[in-house]
């Protein structure tokens, strides 16, 4: 898949991603994912459906979604250079997302955000209605190392 708006585009082309960018900002600039290994973004990559933000050839964002196609989607690891805020493409980017014609039908839909909620309220995401019925298994200090 590939959209133009003007000067982006958003592809789900995974040989356009530059990883070593997406390992940057993650490693060093998210915070949900700060000292990630390298080797860990690829694989998450690999076995996720990808969805890279560029003007021209140089990529200016990032998400990725952990799905079954069929039921659920995890939405993660999305981000717009700092560069480029401001300019709508995280919004363009979660509509394009959630709009994808692989993941309609979905029961679910979740992600974890701390200061993105209005963000992905515009497109439907709320706080969990029963947050009591969720459970995590949660290590944040997997990345650090010793």
């Amino acid at each position: 898949m590939q959209l133009e708006n003007g000067e982006y585009t958003i592809s789900t082309d995974k040989s356009r991603l530059d990883i070593p960018l997406i390992h940057h900002f993650l490693s060093t600039k998210s915070y949900w994912a700060i000292n990630i290994p390298y080797q860990t973004v690829q694989k998450s990559i690999e076995n996720s459906l990808c969805f890279g933000v560029y003007q021209g050839t140089q990529q200016v964002g990032f998400a990725r979604v952990i799905t079954d196609f069929a039921t659920v989607a995890y939405l993660g690891d999305v981000f717009i250079q700092e560069e480029y805020q401001k300019n709508g493409l995280s919004k363009w980017l979660v509509e394009t997302i959630t709009s994808h014609p692989e993941l309609q039908g979905l029961r679910r839909w979740v992600l974890l955000t701390s200061d993105a909620h209005t963000l992905y309220e515009k497109y439907g995401f709320k706080v969990a209605a029963r947050p009591e019925n969720w459970m995590e298994k949660h290590n944040p200090d997997v990345y650090k190392t010793v």
